[in-house]
């Protein structure tokens, strides 16, 4: 617990103590394990005297503890009125909050230490304060049985009605918690008997759910309580089980009935009052609504009759008091699940001590229907029977009935269609309910609807000891799904599951699997690193796991890890001195992916290594792009950096579609200004293998920062590449107006017509050009007023003919210039005109 001598000094209560530990310089403000100081044990155990000698020798007496409380925390939640009255002197902070924002009022008002209450109040706390779930001191009160405190604090004219964060007024909850005093005392002062919760609940639907409510419901009912009131609640919210229905039932006792409550009024998803006190156990209510005419074999909206929710939730007597009135034993919900399913299905409550005897219940109850007969091999609509459900539960003594009923159910089931009990069991994790179905003598390592073993299951989830369960029974590691050809340990590793990878391994004859491929030519190792799984790795790795091994895209797990960001995995694949140039199908090394995803330290690590020895490699892949095309491309900055601090990248190499290209038609400024830097302006007039320079990239894209950083660097405007096309026609051509803009030189008639369909492009050109140019022919003899007419740019031509452009001007074919009517024979087809600059622009 970390105490200090101090603390236990304190906790005794000895004052003479704590004075000669302070004399020897105990730390009064060391904290245990909790974050506690002296003074919070002080205030827990009432030490008066010790808290005296400390709270001198303290900065604030307001420290909290690692929940949050205060020493005054402390005092009122224990009732120490004197340490309270103390505490409040020297300073405390009367209204601090804990982490769920309880203030002392709600503890001293939960615990009934009324003196203390008083105390408080008198001293200015605030009786109407809430906590995160909006519980005042009153709801505090309530739901404890406080009494006295209820009655105090109504006598100070609290909101009798407030809710908490789910609606609740503290009638709700001293309802819920069977409070019957604290209920009658808040109906006398007028509480409201009917006030809905969020959710729709009323009081009365929470005294009914109470386990102790029955004279809380009483009081309500004969406070005038509406008991046919019923709660919407959204379908979504309940499942197939019948065990997660949670609405109150409005009745419990003849003082209900006699208040004119429909018996078999359902609520909007079918269930009735019977259904609900099936669900609840309570058999006494059961037999009550039998007794008063209620139907027994009434179904829900989902097919559900009460023996369905009596078998969910495991209450014997109520099973037998439906079955004994003539229920129908074998009736099946809408998904063709009889009450024997939901037996074998009931959920447990698996916590020490518990989960044994509530089998045994869940055992009973089965034998029960069983024993009066109930068909144990019914399926339901998917082809599952009981013995499923009890398997995918984990119930070991259903399994026992069930098989024990019908040898021949485990046979069927492994010849049908559906996943047998073995990979049920596997999968949730249970290896008791494995161990009895593996007695049976069943196929251990049969494939499920892709193929799976019940290990690859078990493995899978990381179910270590099923997994060992199925070993000891000869299921076989080498196993592989069908989708991906995955063994065990593939699946294993793809979650994690180290426990599990170590299992499988374990024996010698298995140490080959560590290597071993799936479909896709991918290894354990590699899956382990693009999940991130460290000590999977780890552990592989002391298996003696190949790294360099590459899958069918020849990517390696060093790639993996790189691809993936998995730093600590790839750290591991170094230390084992996986080759950091060994490329992928398309070339491509672990230094390229480095600098594609921008790992600029793990780049600069990788090159390190690479250029350790000489001669330094060529760095390029299948299609000549090196790892500073990648970099550039992608705009990762440090890597460029990285990479530029390298000699050998200070010249591009490789395709001729140069870095610069990369960085400018990505519209990556910062990239293409450090290669400036590093290479000079130079590069600025590098081409491709189109003859395309940056410049033609950076316009193409529309990028005008580039461009104007390309500009700055003396690139020129009038270059054209292999097809004749300068950067500007490039531009018009894509409708770059921005670009387009930055000319004004070098603009010509004829950029018209690459700015054919993109008219505001075209009307920037022309707002460029003299009047004397529009006249000017192309080698077609087009004018401008030809090229604008022929796209039919309308506002471009009326701005040509307002300029003085003839329409008498014709062409090489013969053709005016002058816009017509498509339906004018005499005007040609757009299709078969076009000039030897009409070709449609390429791709970049």
């Amino acid at each position: 617990m970390w105490l200090t001598p101090l603390h236990r000094a304190v906790a005794s209560r000895s004052e003479e103590a704590v004075r000669v530990l302070i004399r020897h310089s105990a730390d009064v403000n060391a904290r245990d394990k909790n974050w506690q100081t002296p003074l919070h044990v002080a205030a827990a155990n009432k030490a008066l005297r010790c808290a005296e000698v400390i709270i001198p020798l303290l900065s604030s007496v307001n420290v909290s503890d690692r929940g949050g409380r205060t020493a005054l925390h402390h005092a009122a939640l224990n009732g120490h009125t004197e340490m309270v009255s103390l505490l409040l002197a020297k300073g405390a902070n009367i209204n601090a909050f804990d982490k769920k924002d309880c203030r002392a009022l709600h503890w001293a008002a939960y615990m009934g230490h009324l003196d203390v209450v008083c105390l408080l109040v008198s001293q200015g706390a605030e009786i109407s304060c809430k906590d995160k779930r909006g519980y005042m001191p009153l709801h505090a009160a309530a739901s404890n049985g406080q009494i006295a405190v209820v009655k105090h604090l109504l006598s100070l004219a609290v909101e009798i009605d407030e809710a908490n964060a789910f609606g609740n007024t503290a009638l709700h909850v001293a309802c819920f918690n069977g409070q019957d005093a604290v209920v009658s005392e808040l109906i006398d002062y007028g509480a409201n008997v009917s006030q809905p919760n969020n959710k729709g609940f009323t009081p009365l639907h929470f005294a009914a759910a109470s386990t102790h409510g029955a004279l809380c419901l009483e009081f309500l009912v004969n406070s005038g309580a509406d008991v046919n009131v019923q709660v919407y609640t959204d379908p979504k919210r309940y499942g197939a089980d019948c065990t997660r229905y949670s609405i109150m039932c409005p009745l419990s006792n003849d003082s209900v009935l006699s208040a004119g409550f429909q018996i078999d009024t359902p609520d909007n998803l079918g269930r009735t009052c019977l259904h609900v006190a099936a669900a609840g156990g309570n058999v006494e209510c059961v037999k009550l609504l039998l007794s008063s005419g209620a139907d027994h074999n009434r179904r829900d909206k989902h097919g559900r009759t009460p023996l369905h929710y009596a078998a969910a939730s495991q209450h014997f007597q109520c099973l037998e008091t439906l079955v004994s009135c003539g229920t129908c034993i074998n009736a099946t919900d809408q998904w063709g699940r009889s009450a024997v399913h939901y037996a074998a299905a009931s959920d447990l409550d698996r916590s020490d001590g518990v989960q044994a005897e509530r089998e045994k219940e869940a055992a009973l109850c089965l034998e029960f229907l069983l024993q009066h007969g109930a068909a144990p091999s019914l399926k339901d609509k998917q082809g599952y029977s009981a013995v499923h459900y009890a398997a995918a539960y984990g119930h070991r003594h259903c399994l026992k009935l069930l098989l024990d009923r019908d040898e021949n159910q485990q046979d069927e089931m492994e010849n049908s269609q559906t996943r047998s009990p073995l990979h049920l069991a596997a999968y949730h994790g249970h290896a008791q309910a494995l161990e009895v179905l593996l007695e049976g003598h069943c196929e251990v390592d049969q494939g499920d609807e892709v193929g799976r073993t019940p290990l690859a299951l078990a493995a899978l989830r990381g179910h270590t000891d099923c997994a060992l369960t199925l070993l000891n029974h000869g299921a076989s590691p080498r196993s592989r799904d069908t989708t991906r050809g995955r063994t065990p340990i593939h699946l294993a590793v793809m979650n994690g599951h180290t426990s599990c990878v170590r299992l499988l391994l374990e024996d010698s004859d298995n140490a080959d699997l560590v290597d071993t491929a799936d479909s896709q030519g991918q290894t354990p190792l590699m899956l382990a690193v693009m999940g991130g799984h460290v000590d999977a790795v780890s552990l592989l790795l002391e298996r003696e796991a190949s790294v360099d091994l590459a899958d069918h895209q020849g990517l390696t797990a060093l790639h993996l890890g790189l691809l993936c960001g998995q730093e600590e995995c790839v750290q591991s694949l170094l230390e084992l001195e996986a080759s950091v140039l060994q490329g992928d199908s398309k070339g491509r090394t672990a230094i390229h992916l480095a600098a594609a995803r921008g790992h600029a330290s793990w780049l600069s690590e990788l090159l390190n290594i690479a250029c350790s020895e000489p001669p330094i490699p060529p760095f390029r892949d299948n299609q000549g792009y090196t790892p500073l095309h990648w970099a550039c491309y992608y705009g990762h900055e440090g890597c460029v950096e990285v990479l530029l601090e390298q000699r050998d990248f200070r010249h591009f190499d490789g395709n001729p579609f140069t870095p610069l290209h990369c960085a400018v038609v990505s519209d990556h400024e910062t990239c293409a200004n450090l290669l400036l830097e590093a290479m000079g302006s130079k590069i600025v007039t590098f081409k491709d293998s189109k003859g395309r320079t940056p410049l033609h990239a950076a316009a193409f894209a529309g990028h005008v920062d580039c461009v104007q950083l390309l500009l700055a660097h003396n690139a020129s405007v009038d270059e054209v590449d292999q097809s004749g096309r300068t950067a500007l026609i490039m531009a018009a051509e894509k409708g770059r107006v921005e670009v387009v803009g930055m000319y004004s030189k070098n603009v010509h008639a004829f950029n018209l017509h690459y700015a054919s369909g993109m008219e505001e492009c075209a009307l920037l050109i022309l707002g460029k050009l003299p009047d004397s140019a529009l006249v000017a022919t192309n080698a077609a003899l087009q004018t401008p007023l030809h090229l604008a007419a022929r796209s039919g740019m309308k506002q471009t031509v009326q701005e040509l003919l307002s300029r003085g452009a003839s329409v008498q001007v014709l062409d090489e074919n013969g053709s005016p210039q002058g816009p017509r009517s498509p339906r004018d024979p005499s005007c040609p087809s757009s299709e078969g005109t076009t000039t030897e600059n009409d070709s449609d622009s390429e791709t970049f």
